[in-house]
């Protein structure tokens, strides 16, 4: 064959002969390359040497089981799709091959059409991927901004709003929760405005002891105090014609937070000690993940400062807001930590990827960089499983609300059934929203239509009792 469906390779496993050969002929002329081994020993072999996107094999041989065959396909690259075929379906072995990996689970005998069909579907979902691959590279090019990474509305607003702004402040408020990239934004500003080639200067206000907080931002003199043994800058004077910014504003003392509005009221600092005072222009950018109106109330924070600083004020989203943008975090982060790590990882399997998406990240993209970091580290092949996470993100359940056992996956249904029954109470409790829906099933939306249009399923649909 010598067509571009060449790259999808099939590994057909089954120690029944006439079963095997039956099986060859009906999938040859789907444009794949197939591979056959009676022994199941040799047909791992086979997947070692020619790494296939799909492995259909027997559940019940002799020597190596089907199950035990999936085990050590998903040990060795959890992106091949492994199927696999019975005449002994229970739905304790279905669900236990779902849970352990497997894309199928098929009744013997094998209704050819069917087999056809799915094995069809498979390899083209095997295909996009490949070609998803380049276009996500280009994406991953257009969607990044000083550092930050992101095409969802959200950070397009954010992007816009920095460029707007980046000409013309003189002080800026960023506000956000914790690990949405608050210096990233600030290093944005800072290297889009006129300044750009002057100093930018970090101060962490919640790492400065409080006797030293004069000190560190408007410098000494010698003698000012015990210790003081020569003069010293202060960071505001290292900031002058370039920009200073205040992480976590709200952790400064109340004393210097009026030493503070000085400065931005006058632009002059005065070293502690001395008496006079140094003019500067530095731009400010403070940031802080606290409700500072509630701080206001709480005299914590002076409203003074608040109304000076906040002329501006740029909120950096969560993660939780902007979840479009997880698969191309991911991806940026993938590539930065194989950098790191001498590693040749490439991506998440899809269910790692359904994990992901399914966590709220309380603790946003910071989050989400140790999350990857910790993958990429682990991670033995090219990709990322489930295992490779950390251990607070695996969840042992399978179906929505539960574990994988019990009313909603037992009795005497076929597999078929299950899954159309999952799928149809997944609608009706999602009111028919399909986004919903296959979060909670955690699946892609491109899967679950897949799998309505098989089921013959509408939306709302009722939950079957």
């Amino acid at each position: 064959m010598g067509d571009s469906r060449n790259d999808i390779s099939l590994v057909i496993i089954d120690d029944n002969a006439g079963s095997l050969e039956l099986l060859a002929t009906a999938l040859e002329n789907e444009g794949i390359r197939i591979f056959t081994a009676q022994d199941p020993e040799e047909g791992i072999e086979i997947v070692f040497r020619e790494h296939p996107q799909i492995v259909l094999t027997d559940l019940v041989m002799p020597g190596l089981s089907g199950m035990e065959v999936l085990e050590r396909v998903v040990a060795f690259d959890p992106a091949i799709d492994v199927v696999l075929m019975t005449a002994h379906y229970t739905s304790e072995s279905a669900v236990e091959a779902i849970r352990k990996g497997a894309a199928d689970y098929l009744n013997k005998p094998v209704s050819i059409p069917l087999l056809r069909e799915r094995i069809a579907r498979l390899a083209e979902e095997a295909r996009r991927r490949e070609r998803a691959t380049g276009i996500d590279d280009r994406v991953l090019q257009d969607s990044q901004f000083h550092g930050m990474v992101g095409r969802s509305p959200a950070m397009w607003e954010l992007f816009s709003r920095i460029r707007r702004v980046a000409p013309h402040y003189r002080t800026v408020l960023v506000t956000g929760e914790t690990g949405t990239g608050k210096e990233l934004v600030a290093r944005a500003l800072h290297e889009s405005s006129p300044v750009k080639n002057g100093n930018f200067v970090v101060l962490n206000c919640s790492a400065v002891v409080e006797t030293l907080f004069e000190s560190e931002l408007f410098g000494h003199v010698r003698g000012a105090f015990t210790g003081a043994d020569r003069d010293k800058v202060g960071m505001f004077e290292h900031a002058d014609k370039g920009t200073i910014f205040l992480d976590e504003i709200g952790d400064m003392p109340l004393a210097t937070q009026a030493k503070l509005l000085r400065v931005l009221q006058n632009q002059e600092v005065l070293r502690v000690g001395s008496l006079t005072p140094r003019r500067i222009e530095a731009r400010v950018i403070a940031a802080t993940h606290r409700d500072l109106k509630t701080a206001i109330a709480e005299k914590h924070f002076r409203e003074d400062l608040f109304y000076r600083l906040s002329m501006v004020e740029i909120r950096t989203p969560s993660l939780a807001e902007r979840k479009e943008d997880i698969p191309l975090l991911t991806r940026f982060l993938i590539e930065k930590y194989s950098r790191q790590f001498h590693k040749d990882v490439r991506d998440l399997t899809q269910r790692a990827q359904i994990m992901l998406a399914r966590h709220e990240w309380p603790g946003n993209v910071r989050e989400l960089e140790n999350v990857i970091g910790h993958g990429c580290m682990m991670a033995l092949g090219e990709t990322i499983d489930i295992q490779d996470l950390p251990e607070y993100l695996r969840f042992p359940s399978m179906a929505p609300g539960g574990a994988a056992t019990g009313a909603s996956i037992a009795g005497d249904a076929s597999f078929e059934d299950h899954e159309k029954r999952l799928i149809a109470e997944a609608l009706a409790k999602a009111g028919g929203n399909q986004s919903q829906a296959a979060r909670a099933l955690r699946i892609g939306r491109d899967a679950l239509r897949y799998k309505m249009r098989k089921h013959n399923l509408d939306f709302p649909a009722p939950a079957k009792s």
